[in-house]
């Protein structure tokens, strides 16, 4: 059989297998599932499928990424005849149903099979003349109670039984089920004086969601009086604040409730009379096997996106996944995955694989079990049999959605130190180890939560959708007793990292699911976070009326020892230009592009005189300046002239660029904001800036006709990566791109002889010298010593070709932040290498040396190590002989480490500063007199 005709019988079985939903939704399979599990190479596989489309045998979805579905079997399958020919389509449903806007309970899985009754119901429920009907949703924990009220209120826009912007309140009755008065309050609010502390009037959810729906969560622990309270408002749809008596207020509502238990059982029979609709959604066991297979990939498609890495499945580990599920439904079927694809990640990272492999032997005892539970009878054995193969699930394949995202915290503390340090207890690594990585993790973690709502209009309504304005208020009271306490400024970050948590374990104590102490503690008792943690367990007490665990103040700890301190803010930018609205323009484009808060404008109307600019430029400059100084962008060179004056009066460094332009000023705002750049590092990378597409002509005529080969013994791939290596030295020293060619071996005679002919070679680098002797040639290890550099310098020199006077070599830059990032943990290798290196010239200058590139590099990357051991207080001791280090090595040493203190805030212990006047004996002895 030939390959294309394989690849066609594939795409008709795989299309065969899915459901009717599926197909008008999402179906369809890509080209790199098919070269998987065809074993082909995805390009052979990509010039098949254009011309299996061109044959009008394949329906090609468009998307990220790309499906394909065969014709012949969708027209099956629907019992239509397609007229269009080379169908390119978003979805299979435009086709079918053309000009109408996809029903949104189409993204419920089952909705055409397991799902079908529920979804009729939930529909009627919202068309319901003239209201709608209230409606009782009953499922198990886990089975998506809340996601199929969401879906009805979307079906409700969708119908325009709502308006786009009607609300969808959601509130978990189990919040104040102890406290009725609390309750009452919440859900139809109080008036001025209602009880003590009610210094103003407040609304209810009832009056937040008039016009829309109420979202009733855990309706079962709502106490009776609360019970009759809503079932009066059903019946009459008006209802009075706590504190009033008259009901005088009315609101439109639809209520929607869900609960986990029987309602006959634990609700008022009075309540459950008044709701007419009742919607049981089925545990995940009694969907369909194609069903159970579809979550699973959905599920997985998010794990992908996450990680950002293609996941493969075998096929025992699908059933093994599916199998695990005892209880919890999707939640547990969630939490296993994220589970078993935390340990492939380590695993794909220990290998350097591009893809997380998932088989059998990674699973943990409890989920390969699952595949003993696999079915209740032959038949669903062979159907999973028979369906559930090998997967192949591609980041961009998830269709989790923000509003899905948002209402789900990526953040939780609890499973986050518990998963991790099972996982990490299993690799057989040290408590050492564990108590950084868990540190670190968790400060990951709560960055890419904060990064999120990062400049982004509306955070605080983001995170109020997640957690309760009382919980996100008393985060904010223990972030001042934070930062009085431990004397830090803590960023917005910790105040949504700990209202998650804190509205975790609350959820945790209310349903009585809180665990014991974590497997491993990695807070010490004497710690100050730990100090601090218990005075917030006292606060959590008085305020919310619960016992604390002692094992959560281990977690609140872990929790501020993980959080990084707020930083210094980034330099400030200032633009002034003439005429009345030229520097707003330019900051109004800037600011709705990138939201930088660090910007400012100032407009100079020509009647105003220098004078009174020069006095409103400085109370900006002081304004702005966050201790990093600040950027000026003018649009005439007149204006430079004001910088000294500046300085001398405000004693804030400010340095100048002229000829302000937009794009000028965005790549200011990215490399302040998004890059953090240092004033110096943005002005020396700004002054020849001209915009992102007008380099200089005559430069670029003569980049254009200057190519470098590399040349390497192992083979092309080496060849290519000494040709990056060759790109990013020769950009650092020019701040231009040189076209750098690599060849193999054999072939180099015959590249140089080609290239000559119509370009200019510079050099050749790497281990072989060409034949022709007129071409300069660098050895590669020439390369990683100041000769090579400093010829690769001077070829460019004579080339006529702009060189940056560095003030070090690239090379070790280069060398130094690579091994860095490798083993640093706390410390950002690109923000102290600037640091670092100053502190190898300021020892050369003390000892009157100039060091080898070797011990350079050994000294920077030791004293790195040095300074991060200073971060998390575990310096070295010194164990040797004090007497015997020279006294002048010794005062260089400490007049050189000042530049820490003052650059980073970070002061190196004696015993550190021993190890380093040892290392620099032997150069110190052996140095010409």
């Amino acid at each position: 059989m030939k390959r294309i005709d394989k690849i066609l019988e594939y795409i008709a079985e795989h299309t065969k297998k899915l459901a009717e939903e599926h197909l008008l939704y999402d179906g369809g399979i890509t080209a790199a599932e098919i070269a998987a599990h065809q074993n082909m190479l995805r390009n052979n596989v990509s010039k098949e499928l254009s011309d299996l489309l061109r044959a009008d045998q394949i329906i090609k979805i468009k998307g990220r990424p790309v499906k394909f579905l065969h014709k012949q079997t969708v027209e099956e399958i629907f019992r239509i005849q397609l007229k269009e020919k080379q169908i390119e389509v978003g979805s299979l449903d435009e086709i079918l149903r053309p000009g109408e806007q996809v029903d949104p309970f189409h993204s419920l899985i089952g909705f055409k099979a397991s799902m079908r009754n529920q979804v009729e119901q939930g529909k009627a429920a919202i068309l319901y003349p003239p209201r709608g009907l209230h409606t009782l949703i009953v499922g198990q924990t886990g089975v998506g109670k809340t996601l199929f009220a969401r879906l009805m209120y979307n079906y409700g826009k969708h119908m325009k039984r709502f308006s786009e912007d009607s609300p969808f309140i959601v509130f978990n009755c189990a919040d104040y089920y102890n406290n009725p008065q609390l309750l009452i309050s919440h859900i139809f609010g109080h008036v001025k004086g209602a009880f003590t502390g009610a210094d103003s009037e407040k609304k209810g959810l009832v009056e937040k969601a008039d016009g829309g729906i109420l979202f009733l969560d855990e309706i079962h622990r709502l106490p009776p009086e609360g019970q009759e309270m809503i079932f009066y408002f059903m019946d009459t749809h008006t209802y009075n604040k706590l504190g009033e008596s008259e009901r005088n207020r009315s609101a439109n509502v639809l209520l929607v409730a869900a609960t986990t238990e029987d309602p006959g059982s634990s609700m008022l029979k009075t309540f459950i009379r008044r709701i007419p609709i009742t919607i049981n959604i089925p545990p995940l066991q009694e969907r369909t096997p194609a069903e159970q297979l579809q979550i699973l990939k959905h599920l997985l498609e998010s794990e992908a996106l996450r990680v950002n890495k293609p996941i493969k499945v075998e096929s025992e580990v699908v059933k093994a996944l599916i199998g695990s599920v005892t209880y919890g439904n999707i939640g547990q079927l969630k939490s296993n995955i994220q589970l078993v694809c935390a340990k492939g990640f380590l695993n794909s990272i220990r290998e350097n694989q591009d893809e997380i492999i998932l088989d059998f032997k990674l699973l943990p005892g409890n989920i390969r079990e699952g595949l003993f539970n696999i079915g209740k009878n032959r038949r669903e054995i062979e159907e999973f049999g028979a369906i559930a193969s090998q997967l192949y699930i591609t980041p961009e394949g998830s269709h989790v959605t923000e509003e899905e995202d948002v209402l789900e915290p990526p953040f939780n503390l609890y499973k986050l130190i518990e998963d991790k340090i099972s996982l990490l207890k299993d690799e057989g690594l040290d408590d050492s180890y564990i108590n950084r990585f868990i540190t670190t993790d968790v400060n990951i973690h709560i960055k890419s939560f904060y990064n999120r709502f990062y400049n982004l209009k509306g955070s605080r309504e983001r995170i109020l959708k997640i957690v309760d304005n009382e919980v996100l208020e008393f985060a904010e009271q223990v972030k001042l007793l934070v930062e009085e306490e431990l004397d830090r400024k803590c960023s917005e970050r910790f105040v949504y990292a700990f209202s998650l948590h804190l509205s975790a374990f609350l959820k945790r104590i209310r349903e009585k699911k809180y665990g014991g102490k974590p497997v491993y503690d990695p807070v010490n008792q004497n710690d100050e976070e730990y100090r601090v943690a218990l005075t917030i367990k006292d606060m959590i007490e008085a305020r919310f009326g619960i016992d604390v665990p002692g094992a959560e103040v281990t977690y609140v700890a872990i929790l501020l020892k993980s959080v990084e301190e707020e930083r210094q803010g980034n330099v400030g930018i200032i633009v002034a230009a003439h005429g009345n609205s030229t520097a707003s323009s330019i900051v109004g484009v800037v600011d709705s592009l990138l939201g930088s808060s660090n910007i400012c404008a100032v407009d100079m109307p020509l009647d105003v005189s220098p004078r009174e600019i020069l006095e409103i430029i400085i109370d900006k400059v002081k304004s702005i300046d966050s201790g990093r100084g600040v950027l000026m962008l003018v649009d005439m060179g007149s204006l430079l002239s004001f910088e000294a004056t500046i300085m001398e009066r405000v004693g804030i460094k400010v340095k100048t660029i002229d000829m302000v332009s937009t794009p000028l000023t965005l790549e200011a705002v990215r490399k302040a904001s998004i890059l953090d750049m240092e004033l110096e590092d943005i002005y020396r990378s700004l002054k020849d800036f001209r915009g992102y597409n007008n380099i200089d002509a005559s430069v670029n005529a003569i980049l254009d006709n200057k190519v470098i080969i590399t040349v390497c013994s192992s083979g092309r791939g080496a060849a290519i990566k000494v040709k990056e290596f060759v790109e990013k030295i020769v950009y650092d020293l020019t701040e231009k791109k040189i076209t750098v060619i690599p060849a193999r071996i054999r072939e180099l005679d015959k590249v140089v002889k080609e290239l000559q002919a119509k370009q200019d070679v510079l050099a050749v680098i790497g281990v072989k010298r060409p034949v022709d002797r007129t071409v300069p040639f660098i050895p590669l290890e020439q390369l990683i010593d100041a000769s090579g550099e400093e010829l690769l310098r001077e070829l460019l020199l004579n080339h006529e070709l702009p060189v940056v006077q560095a003030s070090e070599s690239v090379v070790i830059k280069d060398l130094c932040e690579d091994s860095l990032k490798e083993f640093l943990t706390y410390l950002n290798p690109h923000k102290i290498l600037g640091t670092l290196m100053n502190f190898v010239q300021e020892l050369e200058q003390e000892l009157k040396l100039e060091f080898e590139y070797a011990m350079k590099v050994q000294l920077a990357i030791h004293t790195a190590h040095a300074l991060e051991r200073m971060v998390i207080h575990d310096g070295l001791v010194y164990r040797g002989e004090t007497g015997t280090l020279d006294p002048q090595i010794m005062n260089a040493v400490n007049r050189a480490c000042g530049i820490f203190a003052s650059g980073i805030n970070l002061t190196l212990t004696d015993d550190e500063k021993y190890y380093i006047c040892e290392m620099l004996s032997d150069v110190y002895k052996t140095a010409p007199l």
